[in-house]
């Protein structure tokens, strides 16, 4: 089987702690975790951020004044998948952690999350929806070799 072609930009904002981030987001596993999410060739930019910057944003784009984990900007989904992906480094490590995953684990996780809303992907529009979508991660995780994200 053939990945769709990506053209990737990996970004890390300056932020206390952000040699941590970047050991676990080598730019070969992100790429080959996003393309395993992909349907069709993409031009994807991954920004790691601070809990300032991605509050910031949840709150002027999604009215949500709070840090989130991921948040997914898509701007074309046909031919070509074009996205941005922002993490938020602090969020994603306490959550990390309270879930006992690896930072790169979660990141692997929530990189393939964010792929598949660029691509039309809801979960937010009806529970069968949720549930299809975390089908889709599981199988695209066990694909590359993670576990199930959302095994309790």
């Amino acid at each position: 089987m053939s990945l769709p072609q990506l053209s990737l930009s990996l970004q890390f904002a300056r932020f206390e702690g952000a040699d941590e981030h970047r050991a676990a987001l080598p730019r070969h596993k992100v790429a080959r975790w996003i393309r395993h999410a992909l349907d069709a060739d993409a031009e994807i930019t991954v920004r790691i951020v601070d809990a300032e910057e991605g509050q910031a944003l949840n709150r002027d784009y999604r009215k949500k004044d709070y840090a989130t984990n991921v948040l997914t900007f898509d701007y074309a989904t046909e031919p070509v998948v074009m996205a941005d992906l922002v993490l938020c480094a602090p969020v994603i490590a306490r959550e990390a952690t309270e879930l006992g995953k690896s930072l790169a684990e979660h990141y692997a996780h929530l990189l393939v999350h964010g792929t598949l809303h660029a691509q039309g992907w809801d979960h937010e529009t009806s529970e069968a929806d949720a549930e299809e979508m975390e089908a889709r991660e599981t199988e695209i995780l066990a694909g590359l070799g993670q576990p199930d994200p959302y095994a309790k």
